[in-house]
């Protein structure tokens, strides 16, 4: 039987982010469960959209079949509660939370209450909320008032490969991926790199760079303050199948986020048996098993330069975190998909 439901993204669903290959791929998994997807565009700018991009999104909304579940990206939902509170009678609403908006690193006291508010309403609203870690569920029970009843956890899926063989000497390669944020701490990278001059090392950083130009203007002058622009490479957005070559090709991941509502880089990484070094901030302590890779507090430079240190002079220390990485296991994302789908058939 064919069931039918909407999935409501903000803006265009090929944006290279994690968020965003989540809603890509659980779409793609559910179409090939018998379920027809609509993907409704809810317009750019959020979670600060215009004010007709806003009506826009409503309008689309609103015009969608009653009955049919409607799963609406966290990035938009949370500033949506009059559309939610307006939708929640005919429509079973699903909110999928990758993180909560007023965990954005950067925002000022008075945007992150705001956001969270506004968030907390809209999440009031909906018959679901489909969390992407059990951290971010638990955030959602303790701070937002969802009833643990209403919230499900569904991971993100990972694909399996085959890691080649990597080479114990010489240059060390470094790679970090995600968009270039205050969220994801590159400035805390590139002042640790700066006190390992004396060791070899190259980092590459794929992310986009235009999700914040203020944030990549000062990464970009603070690499060329500290004369490092010939071992740090910026190569922007990259899509799924340019990043492959790149995790092949790398010694050693590391991302020291302030905050992750799970860690999807992280754990691509692993599944290409890369060892990772991240940070202790929200899910990444559940998301990266202790045996592929090292974790530090956010915003210590001090131990992250110690253990880049570590990993960068230790080959050894290095191959049995990569042999951690190939040992572990995560969910297919069909596995995940057919966990969504059971919460879309339990709406009643």
């Amino acid at each position: 039987m064919v069931r039918n439901a909407a999935f409501a993204v903000p803006g265009d669903l090929a944006t290279p982010t994690g968020g965003y290959v989540y809603d890509r791929r659980i779409i793609a998994e559910l179409s090939l469960r018998d379920w027809r997807i609509e993907v409704v565009d809810l317009g750019d700018g959020f979670p600060y959209p215009a004010a007709d991009t806003r009506a826009a999104a409503c309008a689309r909304l609103a015009a969608l079949p009653p009955s049919h579940p409607i799963v609406i990206d966290g990035l938009a939902f949370g500033v949506l509660a009059e559309a939610a509170a307006a939708l929640r009678a005919s429509h079973p609403l699903v909110a999928l939370v990758h993180h909560p908006l007023a965990l954005e690193s950067g925002l000022s006291a008075a945007d992150a209450a705001s956001l969270r508010a506004r968030e907390r309403s809209a999440l009031a609203c909906a018959r679901h909320v489909i969390a992407t870690s059990a951290a971010v569920a638990r955030l959602l029970v303790d701070d937002y008032g969802v009833a643990a009843s209403r919230v499900s956890v569904v991971e993100p899926g990972t694909d399996r490969v085959s890691p080649p063989p990597r080479k114990r000497e010489g240059e060390v390669k470094l790679l970090a991926v995600g968009s270039v944020i205050p969220r994801k701490g590159y400035d805390v990278l590139v002042a640790a790199l700066a006190r390992l001059r004396h060791l070899p090392w190259r980092l590459i950083i794929a992310g986009d760079y235009a999700r914040s130009p203020q944030t990549s203007r000062h990464l970009k002058a603070e690499i060329a303050r500290l004369g490092l622009a010939d071992r740090i490479t910026l190569l922007g957005a990259v899509t799924s199948a340019e990043l492959s070559p790149l995790y092949a090709s790398t010694d050693l991941f590391v991302l020291p986020s302030r905050f992750e509502g799970y860690g999807m880089a992280y754990t691509e990484a692993i599944a290409h048996g890369v060892p990772v070094i991240g940070t202790t901030a929200g899910a990444v302590p559940q998301t990266v098993p202790p045996d592929a890779g090292v974790l530090v507090a956010p915003d210590d430079v001090e131990a992250l330069t110690a253990t880049l240190q570590r990993l960068i002079a230790n080959p050894n220390e290095r191959e049995r975190l990569a042999a951690g990485a190939r040992a572990a296991k995560f969910p297919s994302w069909s596995e995940q998909a057919a966990l969504f789908a059971r919460v879309l058939e339990g709406l009643g």
